[in-house]
């Protein structure tokens, strides 16, 4: 099959290639350049006046998630339900242009999150190719654990539980035989902001973190490594410290932090728009407020961290807010101070090592994986085409057509 556009992007050059085209045979791609040859036989599927990218990566997403509360979901919802919810968000997110997505928990749902991953690898439902953590690990009485509700009704926790270095080992093995591919951490608990400064309490201990953070080398033979929920400090110098691989949310890094972030690679993931859709769609004026200051503190941070070579991946916390439409976090780092070029190579080059798979997906080269995509418009003049998405190909199979 070639595939054929008006242009390619260069992702590790930022620039276009024009005209552009892609040879697939089978699940990788053969060769990309202006022009490949044509074998006898192959079919040619002109796109036009669009652009070929890479397939695009989501580093946090939530398929068991919907809009609506997250808790109650967990308690109101059977798994079986949550289930087939979770296909038709993975379905949602692949037509949307997102071939490859790290699961962040299934909150709640244990390893059913390993289901969906082999039925999407098996051919069985359409969906991009995904790393899974099953639940997220929480302290009892961490972040989300069901607070607020009557401890006589004991609702369950949307996570599992470890109050030690040793319960982290004993869930991250657990977990592991139940089919993750790597553990997500909660390492902060509730924020609060005043006078301008985030507080935010740390969960667990660097001493602890390292310890999670040499299971999963172990575990994964260091092709995944540990993402936390984390958004300030100390808790963010904590994890750094321990070397997990991802800061999700990063709504404050300390210079310190920063530094170290930047000499390790580690990377920070915005999940701006989360952010954004609570300050608009939530229950209160008081919540849309808070999320509303919430995301100026964060963009005021994002140019620090920039400022800083804190490098960053791409991911959009979508669940709570409607699959498929996470296209909008590629908009809003360009609107808080990050270049197109930078914003693709940050989503695809750093996402591909982010999630395992760097030199197999994030650039449509030879020998990758013939995840494809076609956009209208220029995603370097305009990134809002990535949210204009009209051909969608995972592993040589087309999924989309104009």
């Amino acid at each position: 099959m070639v595939l054929h556009a008006k242009r390619m992007l260069d992702v590790a050059a930022g620039r276009e290639v024009s005209p552009g085209e892609v040879l697939v045979a089978g699940e990788r791609i053969v060769a990309a350049g202006s022009h490949v040859d044509r074998p006898a036989g192959a079919e040619v599927i002109d796109l036009g006046d669009r652009t070929l990218v890479p397939g695009l990566i989501d580093a946090h997403v939530h398929l068991f998630l919907h809009p609506g509360a997250e808790d109650l979901q967990t308690v109101g919802e059977s798994v079986p339900q949550r289930v087939i919810l979770a296909e038709i968000a993975a379905k949602a997110d692949l037509m949307a242009g997102f071939t490859a997505e790290r699961d962040m928990g299934t909150e709640g749902a244990g390893s059913a999150s390993t289901a969906i991953r082999k039925a999407i690898d098996a051919g069985l439902i359409p969906g991009p190719r995904m790393r899974m953590s099953g639940n997220a690990i929480d302290i009892l009485g961490g972040h989300e654990d069901a607070i607020g509700y009557n401890p006589a009704a004991r609702v369950p926790s949307n996570a599992d539980y470890a109050d030690s270095a040793e319960d982290l080992v004993r869930v991250m093995r657990l977990q592991h035989k139940e089919g993750a591919d790597f553990a997500k951490i909660y390492e902060t608990g509730p924020d609060t902001m005043k006078d301008g400064v985030l507080t935010t309490p740390y969960q667990y201990t660097e001493a602890e973190l390292r310890a999670a953070v040499v299971e999963q080398a172990r575990l994964s033979g260091g092709g995944m490594g540990v993402a936390v929920h984390c958004t300030g400090e100390p808790a963010a110098g904590y994890a750094v410290a321990a070397g997990v691989a991802s800061i999700d949310h990063a709504f404050y890094l300390s210079d310190k932090t920063m530094a170290e972030m930047k000499a390790k690679q580690i990377y920070a993931v915005p999940t701006f728009t989360i952010v954004e859709y609570f300050g608009a769609h939530s229950d209160t004026a008081a919540i849309g407020s808070w999320n509303k200051t919430l995301q100026a503190f964060h963009a005021a941070q994002f140019k620090r961290q920039l400022a800083a070579g804190v490098p960053f991946a791409v991911g959009s916390d979508v669940g709570p807010f409607p699959h498929g439409t996470q296209a909008r976090e590629f908009e809003l780092m360009v609107q808080y101070g990050m270049a197109p070029a930078d914003v693709l190579r940050a989503d695809l080059l750093n996402g591909a090592k982010l999630l395992g798979w760097a030199g197999q997906i994030g650039e449509l080269k030879a020998g990758y994986y013939a995840d494809v995509i076609a956009v209208e418009g220029n995603p370097l003049e305009d990134i809002s085409s990535l949210a204009k998405v009209g051909f969608v190909m995972k592993d040589g199979t087309v999924y989309r057509r104009p």
